[in-house]
């Protein structure tokens, strides 16, 4: 990689979404050349793909708690399980007849079903209870 790779990498990080032509201009190379070397980053690897930057200010469409009912004794068994889902945003073990809490946020109904889904999967689990949060107030 040259400078001018260089240059258009910047470039290109600053801005996945700048135009060829702007690129060329800010580098001093043809609009063919710059298409030309970013194709060739790309075919090498360099550049891997483009990407949004979404903001995480947006609310999850649906929020959840999920009771667990299972039929092992530890509640580590399945908090690694759980762990891949990163929807889940606290996982707790708890007293009574429920043997695990789970909230969850996640972007659709269908990607909780989804999640859902794979928990009543787990081994040796009984039941999977659901919650979704209709309304919150600040306290």
């Amino acid at each position: 990689m040259d400078k001018f790779d260089q240059q258009i990498l910047a470039l290109l990080r600053n801005d996945a979404r700048m135009a060829v032509t702007a690129i060329a201009r800010q580098v001093s190379l043809s609009r063919t050349a710059v298409s030309d070397r970013i194709r060739h980053m790309e075919e090498r690897g360099i550049i891997r793909g483009y990407h949004a930057d979404v903001s995480d200010d947006e609310p999850p469409a649906v929020r959840a708690f999920l009771e667990l009912f299972y039929n092992e004794s530890r509640c580590e068994t399945y908090v690694d399980k759980i762990r891949a889902f990163p929807e889940v945003k606290r996982c707790c073990g708890i007293s009574g007849d429920t043997d695990m809490l789970i909230y969850l946020e996640t972007a659709s109904m269908e990607r909780l079903i989804e999640i859902r889904a794979a928990i009543e999967g787990f081994h040796k689990m009984v039941r999977v209870k659901t919650h979704i949060v209709m309304k919150e107030w600040d306290m």
